[in-house]
């Protein structure tokens, strides 16, 4: 992603978005047409899929515990938590990426 408010950041910005959300969020060009609401959008989404992967961990022994061989479950549940940082990090990038559509400059870091 190019930093924000140069050149053909924003089309990048929308492509990026599009690929955080389900694929039936490409039909609607209003979106595209307007990242800042695609932005909030894909934030409340990716927020949801945060949440859903937290319930997950938490009920996955009861749920799919006695299903499932123990060394499985300890898999299942690694990769449920690697999946919920992946989408945690999405979220905030996808705030962040909000903000700067929103006009805000940040400020590079030492």
């Amino acid at each position: 992603m190019p930093p924000a408010h140069t050149p053909g950041w924003e089309d990048r910005a929308v492509l990026w978005l599009l690929d955080q959300c389900p694929p039936d969020y490409r039909g609607y060009a209003g979106w595209r047409r307007h990242p800042i609401a695609l932005a909030w959008l894909a934030g409340r989404h990716l927020d949801g899929q945060v949440v859903a992967m937290r319930d997950a961990w938490r009920e996955a022994r009861v749920a799919v515990g006695p299903h499932v061989p123990a060394d499985a479950l300890e898999e299942i549940l690694g990769e449920i938590e690697a999946e919920g940082m992946r989408l945690r990090a999405a979220s905030r990038s996808t705030h962040l990426l909000h903000e700067a559509l929103q006009g805000k400059v940040f400020a590079p870091r030492l």
